[in-house]
């Protein structure tokens, strides 16, 4: 079986962030679990139809649930778990944008309206066929959405000493709390938090250019309005966001 080479995508601050594209086996599993799962639910809403409403209403019902299920599940996972359905996670799965990003919902909805043309002509015949010969092994519908399904790698131990106690207040108001939480995927994550890591070795010079950069990058990003706060100030601020528990 061929592997997929890595991918290596160009964030704004012009850091290089390598993506690894899962296999077709990880995603064959994923998909297993997913359809148990979905299904399961499926049958558990139905049989509650069954209690409650009357026969004359409950097959159309029963329908109506079947159908929303197939398709929500997958988009529902993907944008509100950060491109993780339950089989995704199980498997050690992400989907994300073509560019690392976080997958928006208008992907998420394209990728998988396409899984009736990647369905066929039977059990995803199409798709496997696709991703077999497509680079970093995507199915039609990761083509046509610009998305792609990689392996989940394990993430550096966060410290508290890298991102100081201090609580910035104005990074810490609901909007640009929700902003955060919301813009800043795993991969960017990942990249503060390295940023954060490398900065003590670094020539303090070059360390105060790079994190003025990239502190003005998250200032328009997250509209912060605070003039007082250094980009430092934002980037080990944010960083001490995203890894809260």
């Amino acid at each position: 079986m061929s592997f997929a080479p890595e991918r290596m995508v160009l964030t704004p601050e012009h850091v290089q962030i390598r993506l690894t594209p899962a296999g077709p086996c990880g995603r064959f599993l994923a998909l297993v679990v997913d359809a148990l799962f979905s299904v399961g639910l499926g049958i558990v809403l139905t049989r509650l139809a069954h209690l409650v409403l009357p026969a004359s209403v409950e097959r159309a019902v029963a329908l109506t649930l079947m159908f929303a299920i197939t398709w929500s599940y997958h988009v529902y996972f993907e944008v509100r778990r950060h491109g993780q359905t339950p089989g995704k996670a199980l498997a050690g799965l992400r989907v994300v944008d073509g560019r690392g990003l976080p997958l928006s919902f208008p992907q998420s909805l394209v990728r998988n309206l396409f899984r009736m043309v990647d369905w066929l002509p039977a059990f995803y015949g199409a798709g496997v066929i696709a991703a077999l010969l497509a680079p970093y092994h995507r199915r039609f519908g990761d083509i046509v959405a610009d998305t792609l399904v990689i392996r989940e790698t394990r993430a550096l131990a966060y410290s508290a000493q890298l991102a100081p106690a201090r609580r910035f207040n104005s990074l810490r108001t609901p909007g640009v709390l929700r902003r955060i939480r919301h813009r800043i995927g795993l991969e960017e994550r990942e990249f503060l938090l390295t940023l954060c890591w490398r900065a003590a070795a670094m020539d303090p010079r070059a360390c105060f250019d790079l994190m003025e950069e990239v502190g003005a990058y998250y200032r328009a990003r997250l509209e912060i309005d605070d003039p007082h706060l250094s980009g430092e100030n934002i980037v080990r601020g944010v960083t001490a966001i995203v890894y809260e528990k």
